[in-house]
């Protein structure tokens, strides 16, 4: 079977959206991204996490066209694929539908350095413009929001996050929808303090020799 790692992998970390609470039902998709054989095995189309088999799971080319696979691809599948295309140190991709992150997105609102865990997505966490779910637009818009970031709000929809592995990439939006959820929280009591640039980067060069993330020279830069 063609990636069977990756495909054992995309449906263990599938169930674990659901019991880390980070989706509900069918919502969200994942992929990760073998970039030797430039294939990505992602999650497929409307079937139940808990249900879902290894060979359930899309082989699909950098290209978009499909390699292997009984199944009807996430209709995500090319937010996932332009990120492989246009970013080296992505590798794996993680949408979540998860609550608190979710909030922040229908407010079209971004997540601020409200905590130094924000780090692990960059500066800060931008949110996206909106375009419908499945559209290239939507993949666009996206990838934009997340240049020099490894996190991105998608307006009135939820989180995406992305990482060197599946891994990083996963906890990256379980540490996310938590930051999210304290900064809501705060917001209903006062105002919430905001980490300065300074030292948000140098949270960032921390996270990097402790955690193994690969952050861009822009976000230092900025």
């Amino acid at each position: 079977m063609i990636l069977e790692k990756e495909r054992m992998d995309v449906v263990k970390f599938c169930q674990k959206l659901i019991t880390s609470g980070l989706t509900k039902g069918t919502g969200g998709n994942i992929s990760i991204y073998n970039r030797e054989q430039q294939l990505m095995a992602i999650s497929p189309s409307g079937i139940d996490y808990f249900e879902t088999e290894p060979e359930d799971i899309v082989i699909i080319d950098i290209n978009g066209q499909i390699v292997d696979g009984k199944r009807k691809p996430s209709s995500e599948h090319e937010m996932h694929r332009i990120f492989y295309q246009k970013r080296t140190d992505i590798n794996a991709v993680v949408h979540t539908h998860s609550i608190y992150a979710t909030v922040l997105a229908t407010l079209r609102q971004p997540l601020p350095a409200s905590s130094y865990l924000v780090a692990f997505s960059g500066l800060d966490v931008r949110c996206a413009d909106y375009a419908s779910f499945g559209s290239m637009e939507l993949a666009e818009l996206t990838y934009e929001a997340m240049i020099d970031r490894y996190a991105v709000l998608m307006a009135n929809h939820g989180l995406l996050t992305g990482g060197s592995d599946i891994l990083n990439a996963f906890n990256i939006a379980e540490q996310i929808e938590h930051c999210a959820e304290v900064y809501v929280k705060a917001r209903a009591i006062g105002e919430p303090v905001i980490l300065d640039e300074a030292e948000m980067k140098k949270m960032i060069i921390k996270f990097n020799k402790s955690y193994g993330q690969r952050t861009t020279k822009a976000d230092l830069d900025d």
